[in-house]
């Protein structure tokens, strides 16, 4: 088993702008009109940060799934070839505005290697600051895993996933107060993925989601599924109210290749409620909890 303990507090931090144009993109991509015309200093919905601080890499970098190889230049040094962004914990100071130079100074909290029935895997955890002017805006913890490749087993079981949703007939196994369908496609999953500089293979090459990593379509990224929770908060859920707290865990994968649900239960006293997405079976694939103030 690997020692990741001497990467643990290693820390660096970024500046880059919440630019417009990028803004607008994602605002057409997520059906957000609010967006659409997108000004410096127009408040930014939540989530929308994850449009910046993309990693920046050279094509002759890149590993075989589209992202930058991992040398070990900030993050360990991993062998396993499948990254999975599993989650987020947020909290919200203020908003983002249009225009914001926001500096991003990341630490490495955790990193651990485990295994288990599905092989070795590497557990890191991300916390980060994020400021505008020396004023902190927002904080968040973000879990990256790292696994190996598919086994015949889960390769097996993915398939007969793909059966059961194209045969149709398939309820959600908890349904919200709130619902809402979705119907991926591929240009969504591309559009999202330039938005947010995401090279991931797994998100536009139906190719080789299914030769090389066994998927049955498209990969539906984790970020866009609490992207739509978030915004269906704001817009359905609770109308007017601003996220001030935001946590999701990816559970299962959800595909391109039927719709899949957004729910949410009706917010409490505090302003606190659980949100969830369901995927092509009903699964519940996304969980999340938010926190909104009026």
């Amino acid at each position: 088993m690997a020692d990741f303990a001497s990467w643990i507090g290693r820390s660096r931090a970024e500046t880059e702008t919440l630019d417009a144009r990028l803004v607008r993109w994602l605002a057409a991509t997520l059906e957000r009109p609010d967006g659409s015309d997108a000004r410096v200093g127009q408040a930014l919905p939540a989530g929308w940060h994850w449009t910046l601080f993309a990693p920046v890499a050279a094509q002759s970098s890149l590993g075989r799934d589209g992202h930058p190889s991992r040398t070990g230049d900030f993050l360990p040094p991993t062998s396993q070839p499948r990254r999975m962004w599993a989650g987020s914990r947020l909290v919200w100071h203020d908003q983002f505005r249009v225009g914001d130079q926001v500096t991003r100074t990341s630490t490495i909290a955790s990193a651990d290697e485990k295994s288990g029935r599905s092989g070795t895997m590497v557990f890191v955890t991300l916390a980060h600051r994020l400021e505008v002017g020396g004023r902190l805006i927002a904080e968040e913890e973000q879990d990256l895993v790292y696994r190996g490749d598919a086994s015949p087993d889960e390769i097996a079981a993915l398939a007969r996933l793909a059966e059961r949703a194209r045969a149709g007939g398939t309820a959600p196994e908890k349904t919200g107060a709130f619902q809402q369908s979705v119907t991926p496609d591929p240009v969504m999953l591309f559009r999202y993925s330039a938005a947010t500089f995401n090279g991931h293979r797994i998100h536009y090459d139906r190719d080789y989601a299914g030769s090389v990593e066994g998927y049955p379509g498209l990969v539906v990224h984790g970020p866009l599924i609490a992207s739509l929770l978030l915004g269906f908060a704001e817009t359905l859920v609770a109308p007017g109210a601003r996220v001030t707290r935001f946590d999701f865990r990816a559970k299962r994968p959800t595909f391109d290749i039927t719709p899949f649900a957004l729910h949410a239960d009706a917010p409490d006293a505090a302003g606190d409620f659980a949100l969830w997405s369901t995927n092509n079976v009903g699964e519940v694939a996304v969980e999340a909890r938010a926190r909104v103030e009026r």
